[in-house]
C-alpha cells in the first residue's frame, strides 16, 4: 500500500514539473492563442454551416474562415492603426502650427463665449501663472509635452510591428487548428475535469454565456460608441474625424473616463474655434447618447444581465483584468470572474445546507 501511495505521490509530482516546464513554453504565445479561442467561439456557429455546406471538409472550412477573418477583420484593423498614426502625425503637426502663429494668445477671448462657464474660466485663466511665464508658456510646454509622449508612443508602436506581425500569424495558425480540432480537444478537456457531470455541464455553460456576453457587450457597444462619436464630429466639422472615432472606441473599454477622454476635450474645442452651439451639440450628444444611452443602458444589459453579475464586481474584474493582461484583459477578466461564481455555486450546493441568512436593516421603529 504505502509503495502504491509513493508512485502515486512520485506521478503527480512529475506531473506537476511537467505542467509547469510547457507553461513556460507556452507562456510567450498565450496572449495570441488566447485571442484565437475567443475568435473561435464566437464564430463557431459560422464554421459548423460551412463545414455542412462543404460536405464534412472541415479542413476546407477551417482554412477560409480563418483567411476570412483575417481579410476581413485583421487587415482592416492594421490599415486602420497606420490610419491613426498618420494622423495622429498630423494633428500633432497643426497643433505646434497653431501655437507658433500665435492662436494662444486668442484663447481667452474664445473661452469666454463658452455659455455659463466662460467668464469664469477666462478669469481663472488671467491668473494662471507657471514659473513666471504665464498661461501661454505653460499651455505651450503642455503641447510640447503631450506632443513628445504621442510620438515616443508612436515610435514605440512602429517598432512593435515586428512583434504585433508574429502574434497576428501565431493566432490565425492556432485559429486554424481550433477550428479543425476544437471540438476534440474540448472534449478531451470535459472528460479529464474531476468534477461531477452536471458540475462540468455548469462550468462550461457559464464559460459558454460569458464569453459570449463580454465580447458581445464590449465589441458591440465600442462599434456603436466609434460609429455614434464619429457621426457628430463629421457633421459638426471636427478634423480628423476618423482618428478621433477610432481612439474613441478604443477608449470606451476604459471603465473610468472612457469616450469623455476624447469628446469632452472636442466639445471645448468647438466651443473655442466654432459657433457656440456645435460645443453644446456635442456635450450634448456625448452625455446623453455616447455615454447615457450607450455605457449606462446597452453594455450593463448585454454583459451584466446576461452574465448575472453585479455591477461592482464588473467594474472590478475589467479594471483589474485591463491592469494584469493589458487590452485582452477586457474579456479575460469578467469571464474568469464568472468561473469563479460558478464554482462559488457548485461550493454551495455540495457543502452547504442552507443558504445565507441577511438579517432585516433595523428602521428604529
Amino acid at each position: 500500500m504505502m509503495q502504491h501511495q509513493l508512485f502515486v505521490l512520485a506521478f503527480f509530482l512529475v506531473l506537476l514539473v511537467l505542467f509547469y516546464q510547457i507553461a513556460v513554453i507556452f507562456s510567450p504565445f498565450l496572449v495570441p492563442v488566447l485571442w484565437a479561442i475567443i475568435t473561435a467561439r464566437m464564430t463557431n456557429g459560422l464554421y459548423v454551416k460551412l463545414v455542412h455546406l462543404f460536405r464534412g471538409r472541415d479542413a476546407l472550412a477551417a482554412g477560409l474562415l480563418t483567411f476570412a477573418i483575417m481579410f476581413l477583420v485583421i487587415f482592416p484593423i492594421l490599415s486602420l492603426t497606420v490610419l491613426l498614426v498618420q494622423e495622429t502625425t498630423i494633428a500633432y503637426r497643426s497643433v505646434v502650427e497653431w501655437v507658433q502663429a500665435g492662436g494662444i494668445k486668442q484663447l481667452p477671448e474664445y473661452l469666454g463665449k463658452i455659455p455659463l462657464a466662460g467668464r469664469f474660466i477666462q478669469e481663472q485663466l488671467g491668473t494662471f501663472v507657471v514659473a513666471g511665464s504665464g498661461y501661454e508658456g505653460s499651455i505651450a510646454e503642455g503641447t510640447t509635452t503631450v506632443g513628445t509622449f504621442l510620438l515616443t508612443q508612436i515610435s514605440g508602436l512602429a517598432r512593435d510591428a515586428v512583434s504585433l506581425t508574429i502574434d497576428l500569424c501565431i493566432m490565425l495558425f492556432t485559429l486554424f487548428f481550433f477550428y479543425k480540432d476544437g471540438r476534440g480537444f474540448f472534449w478531451r478537456l470535459y472528460h479529464l475535469l474531476p468534477l461531477e457531470e452536471r458540475h462540468k455541464e455548469k462550468v462550461f455553460n457559464r464559460l459558454n454565456s460569458a464569453m459570449a456576453a463580454v465580447v458581445k457587450g464590449v465589441l458591440a457597444t465600442s462599434f456603436m460608441q466609434a460609429v455614434l462619436a464619429g457621426g457628430a464630429y463629421f457633421v459638426l466639422g471636427v478634423p480628423f474625424a476618423l482618428v478621433l472615432a477610432a481612439i474613441t472606441g478604443l477608449l470606451s473599454l476604459l471603465p473610468i473616463g472612457g469616450t469623455a477622454l476624447v469628446w469632452a476635450p472636442v466639445a471645448g474645442f468647438l466651443f473655442v474655434s466654432g459657433p457656440i452651439w456645435k460645443g453644446i451639440a456635442m456635450v450634448a450628444w456625448g452625455g446623453l447618447v455616447v455615454v447615457g444611452l450607450i455605457d449606462n443602458i446597452l453594455k450593463p444589459l448585454f454583459i451584466g444581465h446576461e452574465m448575472q453579475l453585479a455591477p461592482l464586481f464588473l467594474f472590478f474584474s475589467i479594471v483589474g483584468g485591463l491592469a494584469a493582461y493589458g487590452f485582452i484583459g477586457v474579456f479575460l477578466g469578467p469571464i474568469l470572474l464568472a468561473i469563479l461564481l460558478t464554482a462559488i455555486h457548485i461550493y454551495e450546493e455540495e457543502y452547504q445546507t442552507k443558504g445565507p441568512v441577511i438579517p432585516k436593516t433595523e428602521t428604529g421603529t
